[in-house]
């Protein structure tokens, strides 16, 4: 056994660990980095940088059917599907050079290609190697939720780290689950000619503003998925290139492919917690605000924290533990600032509080104020018109924005800087836009928030009166 010592040990080579390692290296740390499987973790290999690949190929798909409204004759794609897995693939290929183990050997970090499992509080041992560091952050991530369900031990099924490799095209997709991920790969199969059922126990996209969820539902069914609710799986039947869902309430659906997008489960089985004295939750690993574990040497980021699972909330992780770790400065993880985006079409993005949460929350004090994308000139030359923003507002500032319609991940970008800084909406207003730019609707809702403030206001009126009158 070769036994190692660092300043900063990472546990996974995924989105926060990389950040984690380089950060820390760079800034003179020692830094031993572990990966047992592949550089890059789930976003790189079988999550964000796969899925919006092959959503560009159903969005190019798409584009050719439905152009006339563009003046450009309409056609009938000719999809070949081994070809978008492809470009999937070349995609992944592009970026892993940022993420390999040779450019943060570069950075100087020690780079071990195995699994790491505490052995002691202060020890964790991987492969050959037994490693002692001041601090240990584990960004080990997450993985496909394989639900308990009779039967689909005896069918073939794919997740998101399989269903990228499959270069046969589904006559008909099965797909368990309507989150995110399974509504995102629901669309892009039947813009790439797939036959698509998506089968959810509660309600699809549950977890968004029921009123922006119902507009990507609605264009998801205008195109022809099917989308069923509350149908709870009961029994999973039948054989490769026939399968059965069973529901509760006695629904049978029938496909040739079967995809599984039920959850996400937090990598720690490998780890040995206990060994650590490291407290488990259901979700992952307990964690306080600081993102310290149960053992006050030890952090958790990322989806293995058991928060919000986003690739982007494990980098903003690697932050809080830079300041922490490295500098000892006191710095604490807020998710109020924290977006989120769905990647279908229309896109539904997210930050703050819902119009729900809002209500809750503040009661009267919240309020409303939107702006629909039909009233947007560049969505209009687009043909774009589907969606709206609404901007939950409590005494002039911002608590939480919703948007679907076009560009909604990139829009949302502003909501979370005034999030973040606690912006008021007379200073959103100040912006200047672009026109004509679909980035011009988020002056526009802030703009609404104060048009009846300004224009439906008696006491204004007066007052213009007067000025007017006295006025050379």
């Amino acid at each position: 056994m070769q036994e190692l010592k660092s300043d900063i040990l990472v546990i996974g080579a995924g989105s926060g660990g990389l950040s984690v390692a380089a950060g820390a290296s760079q800034m003179g740390a020692d830094v031993i980095l572990l990966e047992g499987h592949k550089m890059g973790g789930d976003c790189l290999n079988f999550g964000c940088v796969p899925s919006k690949a092959l959503i560009a190929s159903g969005k190019a798909a798409y584009g050719q059917a439905h152009a006339s409204a563009l003046g450009v004759a309409d056609v009938v794609p000719q999809v070949d599907y081994a070809a978008a897995k492809d470009h999937v693939h070349d995609v992944i290929a592009q970026i892993e050079p940022m993420d390999s183990q040779e450019r943060f050997e570069s950075f100087g970090v020690k780079v071990i290609r195995e699994y790491g499992s505490f052995v002691s509080p202060t020890q964790v041992q991987a492969g050959d190697h037994l490693i002692t560091a001041r601090r240990v952050v584990i960004a080990t991530g997450s993985s496909p939720l394989i639900p308990s369900i009779p039967g689909l031990d005896k069918v073939p099924y794919y997740t998101n780290e399989t269903i990228f490799d499959l270069r046969d095209k589904p006559d008909h997709l099965l797909i368990i689950g309507g989150g995110p991920i399974g509504m995102e790969m629901a669309q892009a199969h039947i813009r790439l000619g797939c036959k698509v059922t998506v089968i959810e126990g509660q309600k699809a996209l549950g977890k968004d503003d029921p009123e922006a969820a119902e507009v990507v539902l609605d264009s998801l069914r205008a195109e022809g998925v099917a989308i069923h609710e509350q149908a709870m799986v009961a029994q999973i039947r039948g054989s490769d290139g026939a399968v059965e869902v069973v529901t509760e309430n006695g629904e049978i659906f029938s496909g040739t492919h079967l995809l599984l997008a039920a959850g996400r489960k937090a990598n720690t089985d490998r780890l040995n917690l206990a060994a650590a004295g490291i407290e488990p939750i259901r979700t992952g690993i307990k964690v306080d605000d600081t993102l310290r574990t149960t053992n006050r040497r030890v952090y958790a980021i990322g989806d293995v924290a058991g928060g919000l699972q986003f690739t982007h909330v494990a980098g903003y992780h690697a932050g809080i533990i830079i300041r922490s770790a490295l500098f000892g400065l006191p710095s604490k993880a807020k998710t109020a600032h924290i977006p989120w985006a769905t990647y279908t079409d229309p896109e539904l993005a997210q930050v703050g509080l819902t119009e729900v949460q809002a209500r809750a929350e503040h009661g009267d004090k919240m309020e409303i104020a939107r702006f629909d994308y039909h009233h947007n000139d560049r969505s209009i030359s687009e043909r774009k018109t589907n969606g709206f923003i609404k901007v939950m507002v409590v005494k002039g500032r911002p608590v939480g924005a919703t948007i679907v319609g076009h560009q909604a991940g990139e829009l949302i970008n502003l909501w979370s800087l005034a999030l973040a800084n606690n912006l008021k909406m007379g200073q959103v207003a100040a912006m200047v836009s672009p026109y004509p730019t679909i980035g011009e609707l988020n002056k526009r809702v802030a703009g609404a928030y104060f048009s009846p403030r300004l224009f439906e206001n008696q006491t204004v009126k007066r007052v213009v009166r007067f000025v007017q009158r006295w006025m050379p």
